[in-house]
Parts: C-alpha cells; sequence; structure tokens
C-alpha cells in the first residue's frame, strides 16, 4: 500500500475514533430536517438532490471527510460504479459510527474524476438507494483527479446532530 493511501485511510480512522460521543446520538431524537425545492425553480429530484435543506434550532452539525470507493483493505476497483457503490457504503458506515440516519444529511458535496453524462445514472441511482425521499441538498464537482490516483469519486457529507 502507498504511503499516501496509508496517510487517507489513517486519517479517516484518526477522524472516525476521535468523533462523537455515543451516549447521545441523534437517532434519541425526532430530528426533522426541512427539505425545500421551489415551485418556481427546476424540480432537482429526479436527479437525487433538493435545492435546499434547513436544519432545526439547536442542532449539531458533523462534517464527514470524503469517502472514497475504497473497500476496507483499501483495494479501489476501476470500475466507477464500483467505487459509487462502496463509497456510499463507507459514507453510511461514518453515519452508523456517528449514530446517525440517511435522512439527517443536509449536503452532499460530490467529486468525479473526468466527469461526463454518462456517470449521472449511476450517481442518481447510488444517492436516491441511500436517501429515498430525503435527498440532500447537494453539489457536484468534476476533477481531473483525487487524492490517490485510482480514486474516481468521493463524497463528503454534512450531517445535522441533535
Amino acid at each position: 500500500m502507498s504511503r499516501t493511501v496509508k496517510h487517507v485511510l489513517i486519517g479517516g480512522l484518526i477522524i472516525m475514533n476521535i468523533g462523537v460521543p455515543s451516549a447521545a446520538t441523534a437517532n434519541e431524537s425526532n430530528l426533522k430536517l426541512t427539505i425545500v425545492n421551489p415551485k418556481t425553480l427546476y424540480d432537482p429530484t429526479p436527479n437525487g438532490y433538493s435545492t435546499a435543506v434547513v436544519t432545526p434550532p439547536g442542532a449539531r452539525v458533523a462534517y464527514i471527510s470524503g469517502q472514497g470507493g475504497q473497500d476496507g483493505t483499501g483495494a479501489l476497483s476501476p470500475d466507477f460504479a464500483v467505487q459509487v457503490k462502496q463509497a456510499y457504503a463507507n459514507l453510511r458506515a461514518a453515519l452508523d459510527a456517528l449514530g446517525a440516519r440517511p435522512d439527517q444529511v443536509a449536503k452532499l458535496t460530490i467529486f468525479v474524476v473526468d466527469h461526463d453524462m454518462s456517470k449521472l445514472g449511476v450517481l442518481t441511482e447510488n444517492v436516491k438507494e441511500m436517501f429515498g425521499t430525503a435527498l440532500p441538498a447537494q453539489t457536484l464537482v468534476p476533477v481531473p483527479k483525487l487524492a490517490i490516483d485510482p480514486m474516481l469519486f468521493e463524497v463528503e457529507a454534512v450531517v445535522v446532530l441533535q
């Protein structure tokens, strides 16, 4: 494993392990985000996101670092769809570690290497599978490369906790 990959993985583990005490998890509250899709704007829900999300008063916010498509051993498939599916599984594991649910994610930022329109179907399918109708606000950023050369996709999240 390259030194860069080890640093990325170790950094993510440190962030995950110093995080939030398990005694006060978001699942203990009736936390509800308000999704706003103005009628005067294009409806983004078929594409897997919402225009805006409002957090409830007094909520705490957690920021999840970019999750790539590495599996538990750090291996990356060369296939874009496989990386996207694994990255969302990794995001779900991070949410679970915080005691949070997908419907508590207010914002996603996704990074796609060499983005083209053919990748949108894969992205939309995965975000809808994870979030259902509670679609977070989302920004897609096309990039020439990510932290390590084989990475094709990365997703970071802003999560609302109690």
